[in-house]
């Protein structure tokens, strides 16, 4: 199983989570290939049997508008058919950026692994870790 992990993460959180997610994969026998969106582009992750995106809440409940939210939106017309998983972190609110992010998933044509996103206040603490590990281990059995 080829498993692709594209995020973005400003203040290393969202990164956190990415890692701890290609730990789980990789530890249940996935091959996982851990990308920034900044290095690397809309066409290259589309061509993984199973991605994960990480984008953290901004401003009004949104994704991050000037690198990553271009990155998806080229991305999203190629997500039809694709299992996707959806991850990130937030300060605040009520979760809103991620209900928006499932239902433009799910409108793409994606299958949503676990019907919803993860999301975590903030830095992971050992709880928030061990829901990325087994997200992880979900996206190597997808």
């Amino acid at each position: 199983m080829k498993v692709v992990i594209a995020y973005y993460s400003a203040t290393g959180n969202t990164q956190a989570m990415a890692e701890e997610i290609q730990r789980g994969a990789a530890e249940a026998g996935a091959d996982v290939t851990l990308l920034n969106v900044g290095d690397t582009t809309a066409e290259e992750v589309a061509e993984f049997d199973v991605i994960a995106l990480g984008c953290a809440s901004y401003g009004d409940e949104v994704l991050e508008e000037y690198e990553f939210q271009p990155f998806y939106d080229e991305l999203e017309p190629m997500l039809d058919g694709k299992k996707v998983a959806l991850f990130g972190s937030y300060d605040w609110g009520q979760g809103q950026w991620m209900h928006d992010w499932q239902d433009a998933v799910e409108a793409a044509g994606a299958e949503l692994i676990n019907g919803k996103g993860l999301i975590i206040n903030l830095y992971p603490d050992a709880d928030g870790l061990k829901e990325c590990y087994d997200l992880g281990q979900t996206l190597a059995q997808s």
